[in-house]
């Protein structure tokens, strides 16, 4: 597996061991030497010492070993199943739960115990570290998440995720008082141009669209509801702390922890899509689970 780097004029003089710990994810800069030590990095075919400056214009490859195959188990974890028949499988996820295993995560995973749920009956499309699975959600974000038992039902619905035909409709608590009622934010997103480990509002991003309206008010923090018109690696969050309200409790792109909670505020509560097979309409309303609950009476009243 092999990556490129394009060295920007900004980035002349910058030695190659920082840039590739700073674009490649998720190198550190000691793994970054040791790849250059080994000759994976080169630059015009030619291997490169790793106290090497860049420069404007040059072109590096890096070739990356392949990640390590991380065993898939199947896990008796328990799971809120909200919908479920031959093709389809929605959970309501915990926050705290990760969604496929990856370096630091290898098990107690929803993968994982999707595969205890369904046993083999699981779409083969995600690849084998991810079987089944639609569409992602964070970490510490919590609601519902699609995925499929059959790789028939798995292309029906990314298709529909591609054209913005599955509606995902999230609730959040951010900082500051909106002041309008309702509102969208179209700005492209990307990875930050000096943190890979984070998104950003950047030109030349890819289009994403969040549309928002407000459900309460308190003091400092605003409730709302926001539906996703596209689809991108931390959407919501990079969007409100883009127009200056971040969420609530969101350590990477505001602040944590606030009002007792470590990780954003942020539940995923409505999902609706055409059943791939019967073409009838689904759709699907959790409640509020009682961590976003808790913070909402800690808030105090509605303004």
């Amino acid at each position: 597996m092999s990556e490129i780097l394009y060295v920007k004029a900004m980035e002349s003089g910058e030695r190659i061991d920082a840039l590739l710990a700073r674009y490649i994810e998720p190198l550190t800069r000691s793994q970054a030497q040791r790849l250059i030590e080994r000759g994976a990095v080169t630059l015009g075919g030619e291997p490169v010492r790793k106290n090497r400056r860049s420069a404007a214009g040059e072109i590096y490859r890096v070739e990356l070993p392949e990640p390590a195959e991380i065993p898939l188990t199947a896990q008796d974890i328990p799971l809120d199943v909200v919908y479920e028949d031959a093709d389809v499988i929605v959970v309501n996820k915990p926050r705290g739960m990760v969604v496929h295993p990856a370096p630091g995560h290898p098990d107690g995973t929803l993968v994982n115990a999707l595969i205890f749920h369904c046993g083999e009956s699981l779409s083969g499309i995600g690849g084998e570290r991810r079987p089944g699975i639609v569409h992602r959600i964070d970490k510490d974000t919590s609601g519902l998440i699609i995925s499929a038992k059959n790789d028939f039902a798995h292309l029906a619905l990314s298709a529909q995720l591609a054209d913005h035909s599955l509606a995902r409709v999230y609730e959040c608590v951010v900082r500051g008082r909106m002041r309008e009622d309702a509102g969208t934010v179209d700005a492209p997103v990307a990875r930050h141009p000096a943190d890979r480990k984070r998104m950003a509002v950047v030109p030349g991003g890819r289009r994403a669209v969040t549309h928002w309206e407000v459900l309460a008010r308190y003091n400092g923090w605003t409730h709302l509801r926001c539906r996703l018109e596209t689809g991108r690696t931390h959407q919501i969050r990079v969007h409100m702390a883009h127009i200056g309200h971040p969420l609530l409790g969101d350590g990477v792109y505001g602040r944590s922890p606030e009002k007792g909670l470590a990780g954003q505020c942020l539940h995923a509560r409505e999902l609706e899509f055409v059943h791939p097979r019967s073409g009838e309409p689904v759709r699907l309303v959790t409640e509020l689970p009682e961590y976003f609950r808790d913070v909402l009476a800690r808030l105090g009243p509605e303004e």
